[in-house]
């Protein structure tokens, strides 16, 4: 019999866990909706709910009537066969179309945030590293700690107060984007909140690069690489920086993974359509298919950006490559 091999045999372990992971996130989920004060069919109802019959007829109609474990094994049953249910809310639609246009919008807003984030926290982590207790360095870890410090809506705030009211009115202050139109055409849009997103993720990835670097240019190859007269740019780029990315694929996929829950604050504050407003009103409208369809969907991307950076740490590292041999 052929042997599985080891990367291979690695990627089967890491989806396993995976789907382990999302089926114990499914049941916190599913639980902890339930466990929501209020109910789905008074808040649905709403005056209405004094008639008791239609409010009996309703929570029959929702399945609400029957235990909470049948109701719980339903779901994952159709949810295996890529079935969502119905919006509470919303009744007759069904939580995918409901949050198709919506998961196409932040995960392009995401995207942006992603395109803007690593370049630059790569290129601020080298040169501070190269330039490290200078001015430049000492400037940047100032800007990075006031950053890390600030949450995502103070600085969606002082964005919008500074490039869309009081000071400048160069970009919207809030992010309407058209269903019908594409979103190419809507870019002015997405700068904004995609700013705010970066803010936010660039301290964390630099600082760690930063630190990486300094390790890798202090090593002995580096030296020695110095030392056969090799430029210092060269030395930066092909020697220590490839060697100095690999602890921070993690740390970039972590960041990235919190993009797709950090939207929630970022999305709410500009106006946005994406499935971070669609939590905060699912929530408050206690449509419990879509807020259990979005959490299960963020715990999904967290698997995944996290199987892909270790795939990515050992094909890019000569010693991890060379160990699953």
């Amino acid at each position: 019999m052929r042997e599985v091999p080891p990367l291979l045999k690695l990627i089967l372990i890491r989806l396993g866990l995976g789907v382990l992971t999302l089926l114990l996130v499914s049941l916190v989920v599913f639980f902890a909706t339930q466990a929501l004060p209020g109910d789905a069919a008074r808040a649905i109802l709403g005056k209405e709910a004094a008639n008791k019959a239609r409010y009996e007829a309703l929570r029959k109609q929702l399945d609400l009537d029957r235990p909470i474990v049948s109701q719980y094994t339903t779901w994952l049953a159709d949810l295996s066969s890529g079935d969502f249910g119905e919006s509470f809310a919303q009744q007759g639609t069904s939580v995918t179309s409901l949050l198709a246009t919506r998961v196409r919008n932040s995960a392009f807003l995401v995207l942006i945030a992603a395109l803007i984030s690593v370049p630059v926290s790569i290129l601020i982590g080298a040169f501070s590293a190269v330039w490290r207790d200078s001015r430049f360095d000492t400037s940047v870890t100032l800007a990075n700690l006031g950053l890390a410090a600030l949450p995502e809506f103070v600085t969606g705030i002082l964005l919008i107060l500074l490039f869309a009211t009081a000071v400048f009115r160069w970009l919207p202050g809030v992010s309407r984007i058209q269903p019908d139109v594409s979103l190419a055409s809507q870019l002015t849009l997405f700068i904004l909140p995609a700013i705010t997103l970066s803010l936010a993720v660039i301290p964390y990835v630099s600082r760690m690069l930063r630190a990486s670097t300094i390790e890798v240019l202090e090593s002995e190859y580096v030296m020695m690489a110095r030392l056969k007269g090799l430029p210092g740019r060269l030395v930066l780029w092909r020697h220590a920086l490839p060697n100095a990315i690999v602890p921070t694929i993690q740390v970039i996929a972590l960041n990235l993974a919190w993009l797709a829950g950090g939207i929630v604050t970022v999305e709410y504050l500009f106006g946005f359509p994406g499935i971070g407003s669609a939590l905060v009103d699912a929530v408050a409208n206690r449509d419990l298919p879509v807020v259990q369809a979005i959490c299960l969907l963020i715990a999904a991307v967290y698997v995944i950006l996290n199987l892909i950076a270790d795939i990515v740490t050992i094909l890019i590292s000569p010693r991890l490559r060379t160990g699953m041999r």
